[in-house]
């Protein structure tokens, strides 16, 4: 049977501490690939610099892209609208019932788990993996396979508040992830290209 790690979020936009995550989790488990999964937006939550989702599943590529246990699953935002990890799992192990899925989670969401609609089901139809860093603890009644991993405090919002103001970004994202972004002028920036 296939393994296969899910690693789920925004990605808006992706960076080095999501790679560092999944990749962490696929050597640990050894598993055969992980898929990263955006999540759709919902149109309400858009704000004007936010990428879409369009665009979020292009800068997913293309972090991904030089590593061949990496890949894209698009189910969410090809779905579109309000996603739940039960009904996306549900159809995920339907359409593939040779994979064993295991769900990667920050170690800062396991505190939260009991609050995730369907969560008893949920924990019955894939394996969870919560990932934490060495020496912390988390404590859940709930059958979560643990993977202690270093990891660097970034996020999102700070490489988009960074990208808006002119702040620096680098090491933060793949290079070409950066190059997309400002070649689209996501998150408030602006970039002259070429010139004669």
């Amino acid at each position: 049977m296939k393994k296969v790690g899910l690693l789920g979020g925004t990605f808006n936009p992706p960076h080095n501490g999501h790679l560092m995550m999944a990749n962490e989790v696929l050597h640990a488990l050894d598993l055969d690939e992980v898929r990263f999964m955006p999540n759709a937006l919902p149109p309400h939550k858009f704000a004007r610099h936010d990428a879409s989702d369009v665009e979020r599943l292009e800068m997913v590529k293309r972090a991904i892209s030089p590593y061949p246990h990496f890949s894209v699953e698009s189910y969410e935002v090809e779905k579109g609208g309000v996603s739940y990890s039960y009904k996306t799992l549900t159809s995920l192990c339907i359409r593939e019932p040779n994979v064993k899925f295991y769900f990667i989670i920050g170690g800062d969401m396991i505190d939260s788990l009991h609050t995730w609609y369907c969560i008893d089901e949920l924990v019955k139809l894939v394996q969870f993996v919560g990932v934490k860093r060495p020496g912390t603890e988390a404590l859940t009644e709930y059958p979560i396979l643990m993977v202690e991993a270093p990891q660097i405090d970034l996020s999102s919002t700070l490489i988009r508040e960074r990208l808006a103001t002119g702040g620096t970004v680098t090491f933060l994202l793949p290079e070409t992830v950066e190059t997309f972004i400002r070649e689209e002028g996501l998150y408030g920036t602006r970039t002259v290209l070429g010139g004669d």
